[in-house]
């Protein structure tokens, strides 16, 4: 993002030497907010810099029916076709696992979301009378990508006389790192890396330069 704003640090350079450092710092703070409000915007509307669109999520495939019993085909042990799995009373465990009593293998089993093979329909004789939903933990969450990282809780905003920067730190710098750069990162504890599409979530826009020059030419004129 450095790059992107240039042309803000030189008319910024040339207007800001002849001020005092507090009042630099003043200004520094104003520009840096005006920025990082941008950034959020853009990320609300789910959109790169350019303009265009996040890559959306891959499609989910839908919940299943049965309220505390849940049909799927799940891989075998040693290979082989998938074996259907019917789970009574089943409960989350840590990480995305799944743990309840398998009627066909006749016990307890734990199951590891990410490696069900496809969701089927319940039979209908271990259906519940108020056959619900089985829906995925998170699942509201799913609607827009990245709302927590772009509250001011994780988009943080850090100036002083000479510079000001906009972005994350810490652990949640490494997670929108992924998102940023397009790399491959594990969604779970337990599952294999996958490759995240490139979604930009710092990247300065033309719309967002003029907000910046707008409030540094407002707070020299009034200083």
């Amino acid at each position: 993002m450095k790059d992107d704003l240039a042309e803000v640090e030189r008319i910024a350079g040339a207007l800001l030497r002849s001020l005092s450092a507090g009042k630099r710092r003043a200004i520094m703070r104003k520009v840096a907010r005006e920025l990082a409000i941008g950034q959020r915007r853009r990320i609300t509307a789910q959109q790169q810099p350019d303009g265009s669109a996040f890559e959306p999520r891959k499609t989910k495939e839908p919940p299943v029916s049965g309220r505390g019993t849940a049909c799927f085909l799940y891989p075998a042990h040693g290979g082989g076709q998938p074996r259907r799995v019917i789970m009574k009373s089943f409960t989350w465990g840590t990480g995305r696992s799944m743990t309840g009593f398998d009627i066909e293998a006749g016990g307890i089993r734990t199951f590891e979301f990410d490696k069900v093979v496809k969701w089927l329909p319940v039979p209908e004789e271990y259906r519940n009378r108020g056959a619900g939903k089985l829906r995925r933990r998170g699942g509201l969450r799913r609607r827009a990508m990245f709302r927590r990282l772009a509250s001011s809780k994780f988009l943080k905003t850090q100036t002083d006389d000479q510079g000001f920067w906009v972005g994350f730190t810490g652990k949640v710098s490494q997670i929108a790192s992924v998102h940023q750069q397009g790399l491959r990162d594990r969604p779970s504890l337990r599952a294999k890396a996958v490759p995240y599409p490139r979604r930009e979530l710092l990247g300065v826009t033309p719309v967002d330069r003029e907000r910046m020059l707008d409030a540094l030419y407002s707070l020299i004129d009034t200083g």
